[in-house]
């Protein structure tokens, strides 16, 4: 391996590891998005009805949409405090590949919030009576689902970066992208609890997974470049 993909893989760590850091030292970019899911999947139910029955069929949807919204909550912080502190424009004047830093980026946001999601959602499921043989459909979609939905809404980030309260402009770009992610990852939930095969909505997410790991981190990148140097 080459001295400069040596460095390259180093940096890429050393920015997870910083920004991971950081967001533990700020324990509420961590707690408010978990919080926020605990409390959207008890709301609803409150909204619906207490139904045995009709939340076990409701569940994977709720917890889905629970995950969606607050990813969405924690986008905003992605490139903004980099923004604020002038760290962003190091990134962008790094003699590093910039999707590689963008990505590196999207790998601490998951880990810090993602994951956090992940680890929630059991307990949720329990709460809205989920059967349990759903229980292995809904995790593996999770797992394939939230870095998906994190490099999707990397790119927002990178495009609402300058942007002064863009959290609604950056919700409105990135809630399109995210419809197919919710549909297989409901689509797998729900063919669980109905006792089908699941398997090919997960091929679909892994699909787009690769898909957005190739491409969103050079989209996160080319956006960056032309909203800080327009």
């Amino acid at each position: 391996m080459s001295e400069g993909h040596l460095r390259g893989r180093q940096v890429f760590f050393s920015i997870i590891k910083r920004d991971l850091m950081l967001a533990f030292r700020t324990p509420g970019q961590v707690v408010n998005p978990v919080a926020f899911y605990l409390m959207v999947a008890s709301l609803f139910p409150l909204g619906i009805a207490p139904d045995k029955a009709l939340l076990s069929q409701l569940a994977g949807g709720i917890v889905w949409i629970g995950a969606l919204l607050a990813v969405l909550l924690s986008l905003d912080s992605l490139f903004r405090s980099d923004q604020e502190d002038g760290s962003l424009d190091q990134l962008l004047l790094s003699p590093h590949p910039l999707p590689l830093l963008a990505l590196a980026k999207v790998a601490a946001h998951w880990l810090a919030t993602g994951l956090a999601l992940i680890l929630t959602a059991p307990l949720l499921a329990l709460m809205l009576h989920l059967p349990t043989q759903a229980f292995p459909a809904l995790m593996l979609s999770l797992l394939l689902g939230t870095p998906l939905m994190s490099l999707v809404g990397g790119i927002g980030a990178a495009l609402t970066v300058r942007v002064q309260r863009g959290g609604v402009l950056l919700t409105l770009l990135s809630l399109p992208l995210y419809v197919p992610v919710l549909i297989f990852g409901t689509g797998a939930v729900q063919s669980a609890v109905d006792g089908m095969e699941y398997t090919g909505h997960l091929l679909w997410l892994g699909a787009l997974l690769m898909t957005g790991l190739c491409l969103a981190p050079l989209a996160i990148a080319a956006s960056l470049r032309v909203v800080v140097d327009g």
